[in-house]
């Protein structure tokens, strides 16, 4: 996994925990954190994430490359 696409993955959990405590505790921790959910820098906070939680679409389809290798000291 190259590291455009760990990051991309780790915005998505950050978006999905963001998300899980907003249903389950009606708190937006990036709101708190970042100065409310009309803040310029919030916004931008849930842009990055929503771009991320798109980008993390394409590896839903992607056939993985570490799973289809085996390892030189399993050969």
């Amino acid at each position: 996994m190259s590291g455009i696409q760990r990051t991309a993955l780790l915005l998505a959990i950050i978006g999905a925990i963001n998300w899980g405590l907003i249903g389950f505790f009606r708190f937006d921790l990036v709101a708190a954190i970042f100065g409310g959910q009309a803040a310029a820098f919030s916004r931008v906070i849930y842009a990055i994430v929503g771009l991320a939680g798109l980008y993390c679409i394409s590896l839903l389809f992607k056939p993985s490359e570490e799973l289809e290798r085996v390892p030189e000291t399993q050969r």
